[in-house]
């Protein structure tokens, strides 16, 4: 008999698996700058969702039930969290957990201290250049991405990960919120699903940057590059050249920076290409 229980148990437990789906096997990991993957059931129209007072990507799982893709901002405490699902004129909440995950630390050494210590005319600058910047990550277009499971932007070994708490000059600033790759100057940096290029610019911290809109509020970003290779409006396929590995900005050598996006939070791209570490 207990033999019995245990195998029905593994089957069920099978089978809740393959209920879930791969997306959301793959991608679900609800921490603080990561993503939670909502079940939100079936129905012949998409749910309309919000969490945090934005919209939220939402897509068909392998032809089943719609699932909501939600950014979680590393400000969150761990704990209750909740979306607002709208569908068929209908309006609920629905909770999910957050868990907790410890971020390192990371000590940089800048010789340019204005990086560290904008004089005034620098903030003018960096204000005007944020809104910008916030502008383009709260864009929410209706196309569903061209794929989740991200292809990397360059190939190269992981340098700096996402969420290090870091401290310039021993002066601690805002937490890394992208994932760096540790790969030569000129390296062509490509782009990991198909997009439209919505934001081009010369930063004084990301130097020069490429903001590209994969849909549904599903950002990349790629800053610090040497050069810039699209333009503004382009629609760039998956595996298109957007520029080239460089160290414009607050950069202590070549590297490619790239964020990640989703409902105007950043989240660590590691998730979106199998490289997520608990």
């Amino acid at each position: 008999m207990p033999r019995l229980f245990c195998l029905l148990f593994a089957t069920l437990l099978t089978l809740s698996a393959h209920a879930e789906g791969f997306i959301s096997r793959t991608l679900n990991k609800p921490v603080p700058g990561g993503v939670a993957v909502l079940q939100l059931g079936s129905g012949s129209e998409a749910p309309q969702v919000s969490y945090q007072g934005k919209p939220v990507m939402v897509v068909k799982e392998e032809g089943r039930d719609w699932i909501a893709i939600v950014g979680i901002p590393l400000t969150v405490k761990p704990g209750t969290q909740q979306i607002q699902v709208r569908q068929g004129g209908a309006s609920r909440s629905q909770a999910f957990a957050v868990a907790a995950k410890h971020y390192k630390e990371q000590r940089i050494t800048l010789k340019n201290t204005r990086q560290v210590n904008p004089l005034a005319e620098d903030l003018k600058r960096i204000e005007r250049e944020l809104a910008e910047q916030t502008r383009a990550y709260r864009t929410f277009s209706p196309g569903t991405p061209s794929n989740l499971l991200l292809d990397k932007p360059v190939s190269g070994p992981l340098s700096s990960p996402f969420g290090l708490r870091r401290f310039f000059n021993g002066e601690e600033r805002n937490p890394h919120s992208g994932l760096d790759f540790a790969v030569p100057a000129g390296t062509p940096i490509k782009a990991p699903a198909a997009g439209k290029v919505i934001l081009i610019g010369n930063y004084f911290f990301n130097g020069n940057t490429v903001f590209v809109d994969h849909g549904q509020g599903f950002i990349s970003m790629f800053c610090h590059m040497s050069k810039i290779d699209v333009k503004l409006g382009q629609q760039v396929p998956r595996g298109g050249v957007v520029g080239r590995v460089g160290a414009t900005g607050r950069a202590t050598g070549p590297h490619m920076h790239w964020n990640i996006s989703l409902n105007d939070a950043r989240v660590d791209p590691a998730i979106f290409i199998g490289a997520f570490k608990p």
